[in-house]
């Protein structure tokens, strides 16, 4: 998806805070690559990202597989920079195990355009204007076929996610839509001082389904647990 799927966000945020979306390499209006879609090298790229901003502490969040790269970050470069994780919408490897559509993967190899298509209106709960579907839906697919497999084929293991959320003691926000909410509440439970949110009549793109409830709990958690004023 592109940057600017948080546009509601964007707006929002920047009334008040320095805001800065970036485009993945090979996603939205960055250049796109031969190589390079790992957790590894996109964690990479936001390292690159974060240096340009000097000493500066960022919250860092991440959406869908943003979750995954975000912590892929904390896990190979540390967590100095970081003021605050905000991990909307995916597995962190905590229990229940996340239930995934086997039938993915070969319709998205057979038909990327039908697949991308569905995908995007299977996204959202609420009514979405054609402009805007159409919109999103051309811009996912300007990432090539084979990235698109590589980006869904992170294969280390739960653990591996799980041991870096816990090893981080920085503030963790942690939102979710209902298909994720055993794992909030095990956080919840197990990592003391975390906060979730479960967006339970919201689809994937829940902070595009309930933009104004998102930036509340969004800007509550920065102001109570970030930085207070």
């Amino acid at each position: 998806m592109p940057a600017y799927v948080w546009q509601a966000q964007i707006d929002h945020f920047a009334r008040h805070y320095r805001v800065i979306a970036f485009d993945p390499r090979g996603q939205g209006r960055s250049s796109i690559p031969a190589n390079g879609y790992t957790p590894e090298r996109r964690a990479l790229d936001i390292k690159e990202l974060l240096d340009q901003l000097g000493d500066q502490p960022v919250v860092l969040a991440g959406w869908s597989l943003g979750v995954l790269e975000a912590l892929a970050y904390v896990r190979q470069h540390g967590d100095a920079q970081v003021a605050a994780l905000v991990l909307v919408d995916n597995s962190i490897g905590e229990e229940p195990p996340p239930v995934f559509d086997p039938t993915f993967l070969p319709r998205l190899r057979r038909d990327q355009k039908a697949t991308m298509r569905r995908f995007v209106r299977g996204m959202h709960r609420t009514v979405q204007s054609e402009q805007y579907l159409n919109r999103l839906t051309r811009s996912a697919l300007r990432v090539p076929l084979e990235a698109s497999l590589a980006l869904l084929n992170y294969n280390h293991p739960r653990q591996y996610w799980k041991e870096t959320v816990y090893a981080t003691r920085k503030p963790l926000l942690y939102v979710v839509s209902n298909r994720f909410r055993g794992q909030a509440l095990n956080l919840e439970k197990n990592r003391p001082g975390s906060r979730i949110a479960v967006f339970e009549n919201a689809g994937h793109a829940l902070f595009v389904d309930e933009p104004k409830r998102f930036n509340q709990v969004l800007g509550d958690f920065l102001t109570r647990e970030v930085w207070p004023r």
